[in-house]
């Protein structure tokens, strides 16, 4: 866990650094690591990811990334391609490199201004952020595409905050079908390893039954 939570450190150090640069008024927060940062998401996110909402020059965005990233850290990897720009950072501070992927396609989306904070730093940046009705929207979309156990336990918190699920009867028995194709290592390694010891043992118990019943519910 300790190696996560000076990850977490140092995703908000980048955040803030973005945000010291005026580089994330371009950008609209989203993701894992927002729902945890902006709103109490009770498993540890790795990547920061941006969306755009406006037309914005690209070519430009990177550069000034690059130059803003570059100041303080070595960047390990960085490319312009055709749907997103992408970075991978490392840093002699912290063990993991973080990876920040901004999609170029615009959405028409509601945003809201944030605040992004941990329990484990004193850093506070506000910024924007999709709404959570936004999020429930691309996390079903995100779990029918790859069939991630993260993105279940991610509709799972969006369903106890009382998020309405917007499907169709056929994708609800969909996502069910997902959901009990999870194996035992999927809860005990690839969601296990994200969450602290008793979180994980509940999910190891107890699957997704909250969500489950919400699919269920018409």
């Amino acid at each position: 866990m300790q190696d996560l939570i000076k990850h977490e450190q140092f995703e908000l150090e980048v955040l803030g650094k973005l945000n010291s640069a005026r580089l994330l008024k371009e950008l609209v927060f989203c993701g894992g690591t927002m729902l945890r940062l902006c709103h109490g998401l009770n498993r540890f996110s790795v990547d920061l990811d941006f969306w755009l909402i406006k037309e914005i020059d690209t070519k430009k965005l990177f550069l000034r990334l690059s130059d803003c990233l570059g100041e303080k850290y070595k960047v390990k990897d960085s490319c312009n391609k055709f749907n997103t720009l992408l970075f991978e950072l490392s840093s002699k501070d912290y063990s993991r490199s973080l990876k920040i992927e901004i999609r170029k396609e615009v959405r028409k989306v509601k945003v809201e201004q944030s605040i992004a904070y941990g329990k484990n730093s004193t850093l506070q940046v506000i910024l924007k952020s999709v709404t959570l009705q936004e999020m429930m929207r691309a996390k079903f979309a995100a779990l029918i595409d790859r069939r991630e156990i993260r993105d279940a336990y991610d509709l799972e918190f969006l369903v106890k905050r009382g998020i309405s699920i917007e499907l169709g009867v056929k994708e609800r028995a969909g996502a069910i079908e997902i959901i009990d194709n999870f194996k035992k290592v999927d809860y005990s390694s690839k969601l296990g390893a994200l969450l602290e010891p008793a979180e994980r043992k509940y999910y190891i118990a107890k699957n997704f039954t909250i969500l489950k019943e919400a699919l269920k519910s018409l």
